[in-house]
């Protein structure tokens, strides 16, 4: 975890980040000594929503595999799969 003072974020912008590109990782910024802000970079935070949209599509196929809907096993999809490869 990388912690940082709102100060560092004031007089050494380029450094904090650098360190967001090059780690790819959230860094928490602090104010008088309490969490305040987290700071990502670009493709670190458009990686994170495109996880988060993935988990949102796969809780929804199994709720409504719960709720029910029809499913397919994995010869069938491929099946499909093909149709349409072949159809475009």
């Amino acid at each position: 975890m990388i912690i940082k003072a709102s100060a560092a974020l004031r007089n050494d912008y380029a450094s904090i980040s650098n360190i967001a590109k090059e780690t790819n990782e959230p860094i928490y910024i602090t104010k008088n000594g309490e969490g305040d802000l987290v700071l990502m970079s670009i493709d670190a935070f458009e990686k994170y929503e495109q996880v988060l949209r993935l988990r949102a599509k796969i809780l929804q196929a199994e709720q409504e595999r719960i709720d029910g809907a029809r499913t397919i096993d994995v010869s069938e999809a491929r099946s499909q799969l093909r149709e349409r490869i072949n159809g475009i």
